[in-house]
């Protein structure tokens, strides 16, 4: 999915929480910034974190489903990968009372079978043109500043407030609060994805 061009608008995301340590924090400095932005969730850790599902959305932000454990698209047979989709999405309509919208697939590998588990979800497919890099060897907090200083009016920013895996969430917590200034001063304003 792409949102319609905008002006002056920048769509922020955050993948593979709720995070218990994390997620509050980039969302503390989210509201200091008045920003917006959608959460990426992963159904399994959503569970044992509902009440950091329930912050975000009273804070004005969005939820999406991310999988229910995610495993890469590509290492499960179709019934299990359509049932990651589905069972992601039936833990956060549970959690929110209500469906959500968009769905990425674990690592962005879009697998056919997902994407029809997601449209079948009543969930779009959501990826993204620009990623903070805010993992592995290359996620050091300087070089993570300075590709989000690419950012641009319409763009999709991938970065994660999951402490998973290779996920740099400390690093990208000390980018964050310059980044989002930096909107602000380039006439660039969060929104939510339609």
């Amino acid at each position: 999915m792409s949102p319609a061009p905008a002006q002056d608008r920048i769509f922020l995301t955050f993948d593979d929480g709720p995070d218990q340590d994390w997620t509050p924090r980039i969302l503390d400095l989210l509201a200091e910034a008045s920003a917006p932005a959608t959460f990426f969730v992963i159904g399994c850790r959503a569970r044992v974190a509902a009440g950091l599902l329930r912050r975000s959305v009273a804070e004005g932000h969005d939820i999406g489903n991310h999988s229910w454990s995610h495993r890469h698209p590509f290492a499960m047979s179709t019934r299990r990968a359509r049932d990651e989709v589905a069972d992601g999405a039936k833990a956060l309509a549970d959690l929110l009372g209500r469906p959500v919208r968009h769905f990425r697939p674990p690592h962005g590998r879009v697998r056919r079978c997902m994407v029809d588990e997601a449209a079948a979800q009543g969930q779009t497919l959501v990826l993204w043109n620009l990623s903070a890099i805010d993992w592995g060897p290359l996620g050091g907090s300087r070089a993570i500043a300075r590709r989000l200083r690419r950012a641009a009016a319409g763009d999709i920013v991938l970065m994660h407030d999951g402490n998973r895996g290779i996920n740099r969430t400390a690093e990208l917590a000390a980018s964050l609060p310059g980044f989002l200034t930096g909107l602000g001063q380039r006439a660039l304003r969060p929104a939510l994805l339609a």
